[in-house]
């Protein structure tokens, strides 16, 4: 029972997916109803996901799989997380798709089987399954993202997404195959005792491997310098898809990050000091593209690089001893909830064929809509890092971890970091509130994103006093 519990939220997704693209084949399941059983899927697998999310540390069904899924605590919280963000972002393609063209039933099974390989990918214990599941998340991420065939844009970001994609999968390939021939297993078990053995650094088809992995997987998480995708990906695909590859994307990029890293006390040594500069450099690159946006999908798409550049921090700050993951996680769920907050609001004040996007377009919404007004800059002072929020505490947890580990110069960048990205999370909300409303900001009616917003805005209030072992 322990372990179908362990891979029912999995099963739950892919199960789901498959049953919403047979529903889709009927004429008599419409938009709402596809959306209604698409949101209800995605609570159903959070809330068995909840419920195992203690019970400890195991392989499931280790005779059949022969070991190629672990569950964790880390690994159960990232799946939360995972499907949090599955849930608001349907919620906010609800009410975005009441006022935009080009929605297709399938829409809610894509995000499903995305999900369903971003659990996987969590659990992964062996190279070859982790391919698979990345391959599920990406297929699906890129369908995601170009299924409005008609739009130039969509076509075009999906186009750049595609081609760099398909070149880190390539160099995930080329990796698994040297780590292959340096270990003879694809096993993270195995890897673990050969390291042991043999050591790491005198092993060069293994240091070649895990180079490789490491260039893949920094791709999707926007690191530096393999972040150049991201401004023009995020502006081009629609906002709730957009919102849920910023969030829940990440968490599965950076889950696997830490659990491959942690293979080896060895292996995450010798990456210590070139996270440590990938960090630097992810940090100040993000804020500096950001600066110079006046675009707010643009804007939050060049701010996930600097919350990358944070997240690498924890990567550089962890002990694979004593690893638990606690700081990466709470910094994960802030940035989801501010994040997802964000774009479920865009996605009913936009408009139609998202005609409000700019900085300037939101001139003077508290005056119109405060309630809007208020939960945005809620959302965007989370991320600028202020207090009281849960955005300012998962700094502090990062910041801390940094000191912890003896980075210093590292924690202080981190802050540095922090105080520049003030700049533009700080605009809108002079814009919004200090300047004259130009435009009666109409929404659609009868929406679920804006219930969406205030439960957000709630949560990240509520995150920021659950305490944290670093």
């Amino acid at each position: 029972m322990q372990d179908l519990m362990a891979i029912l939220p999995l099963v739950a997704t892919g199960a789901g997916a498959i049953l919403l693209m047979l529903a889709a084949a009927f004429e008599s399941f419409r938009k709402e109803g596809i959306s209604i059983m698409g949101i209800g899927l995605f609570a159903f697998a959070f809330f068995v996901q909840l419920a195992v999310a203690n019970s400890g540390s195991f392989a499931p069904y280790s005779g059949v799989l022969n070991g190629m899924l672990a569950t964790s605590t880390f690994t159960k919280v990232a799946g939360l997380i995972i499907l949090a963000c599955g849930f608001f972002s349907a919620i906010a393609a609800q009410a975005y798709f009441t006022q935009n063209k080009g929605f297709v039933l399938e829409f809610y099974c894509l995000m499903l089987f995305a999900a369903c390989g971003m659990l996987l990918l969590t659990m992964a214990a062996e190279l070859i399954t982790l391919f698979i599941a990345l391959e599920i998340m990406s297929l699906a991420i890129y369908a995601l993202v170009g299924y409005d065939r008609k739009s130039v844009r969509r076509s075009e970001a999906v186009l750049k997404y595609l081609m760099l994609g398909a070149f880190a999968g390539a160099f995930y390939i080329m990796g698994t195959v040297f780590i292959y021939a340096g270990a003879k297993s694809t096993s993270f078990r195995v890897i673990t005792d050969v390291i042991a053995t043999t050591g790491f650094l005198s092993n060069p088809p293994l240091v070649g491997g895990a180079f490789l992995i490491l260039f893949a997987f920094l791709f999707k998480a926007a690191a530096f310098p393999f972040h150049a995708w991201v401004v023009d990906v995020y502006d081009g695909a629609p906002l709730p898809v957009t919102g849920f590859m910023a969030t829940a994307v990440k968490t599965a990029v950076f889950a696997v990050l830490a659990n491959f890293l942690m293979i080896s006390s060895d292996l995450q040594a010798a990456w210590v000091d070139y996270l440590f500069y990938i960090a630097v450099f992810t940090m100040f690159a993000g804020n500096l593209i950001a600066i110079a946006q006046n675009n707010l999908k643009r804007m939050l798409a060049a701010s996930g690089i600097v919350h990358s550049g944070y997240l690498i921090i924890a990567l550089v700050a962890i002990q694979a001893k004593t690893f638990t993951g606690g700081a990466m996680l709470f910094y994960l769920a802030a940035y989801a909830l501010a994040t997802l907050g964000i774009f479920a609001a865009l996605s009913y004040l936009a408009g139609e064929e998202e005609r409000r996007v700019s900085f300037d377009d939101f001139k003077g919404l508290a005056r119109v809509r405060p309630y809007s007004a208020a939960c945005i800059s809620i959302f965007l002072l989370s991320m600028a890092g202020i207090p009281p929020t849960a955005g300012f505490m998962g700094k502090f947890y990062i910041i801390a971890s940094a000191f912890q580990a003896g980075h210093v110069s590292l924690a202080i960048l981190g802050i540095v970091s922090s105080i520049l990205s003030m700049w533009y999370y700080l605009r809108l909300i002079v814009l919004m509130y200090f300047r004259e409303p130009e435009d009666r900001f109409e929404v659609a009616e009868m929406t679920l994103a804006p219930l969406g917003t205030i439960i957000l805005a709630i949560c990240v209030f509520a995150i920021s006093f659950y305490p944290v072992v670093l």
